[in-house]
Parts: C-alpha cells; sequence; structure tokens
C-alpha cells in the first residue's frame, strides 16, 4: 500500500468525502471507481479504471499549482486517461451538475 495513498485517503475534504459517497455507492451506475489510487508517480483523487477516467479534486492550493497539475494531467493523458477537474467549491455548490459531466463522460468512453 501506498503511504501517500493511505494518508490521502485520511485526510479527504469535505468535497471529495461527499463525492466519494456518492462514486462509491455507484449513483452514477455500475461504474466502479477507486480513491486515492496511484498511477505512476501521482496520486489521483478518483479513477474509474475501466473507463480510464481520472477525477481530481482541487482546493484553492492548486491555484498556485497550475504547471505542476498541468504536467500531471499531461502524464495521464499520455497513459490513455481523460482527467476531469472540478473545484472543491463547485462539488459542495453543485454537485448535481458534477456528477451530471461525470455521467457524461463515462458514458461517451
Amino acid at each position: 500500500m501506498n503511504p501517500r495513498a493511505r494518508e490521502l485517503r485520511r485526510d479527504m475534504t469535505e468535497a471529495e468525502r461527499w463525492l466519494w459517497g456518492k462514486l462509491r455507492s455507484r449513483e452514477l451506475g455500475a461504474f466502479k471507481f477507486r480513491r486515492q489510487r496511484p498511477i505512476g508517480l501521482f496520486v489521483v483523487d478518483f479513477v474509474c479504471l475501466k473507463k480510464k477516467l481520472v477525477i481530481e479534486v482541487d482546493g484553492g492550493q492548486h491555484a498556485k499549482e497550475l504547471e505542476q497539475d498541468k504536467k500531471r494531467s499531461e502524464f495521464l493523458t499520455g497513459e490513455g486517461y481523460q482527467v476531469l477537474r472540478f473545484w472543491n467549491h463547485e462539488v459542495l455548490q453543485n454537485g448535481e451538475a458534477v456528477l451530471s459531466a461525470i455521467h457524461c463522460h463515462l458514458i461517451q468512453r
């Protein structure tokens, strides 16, 4: 088990916990998600391995880490993953729209 992934699972943000509750209970259909999953050198927030869809929920610190996030997304895209990014406040204030966007990407892949 990756110690960083274990730490991230334990210290999930409120937005990540809310979204994980929806993904874990398969409210978007039969799509199985994993949380805080290592892919290469990175630990992604959520991933549907079957559909190769990564979901990242970003807090305010990511506004300062744009270059690092860009490199992360480029690596994941190079590995065949599609990356969806949402801000914490988006998930908490408009969760149903976030779920709808995720579901659309799942059924299109």
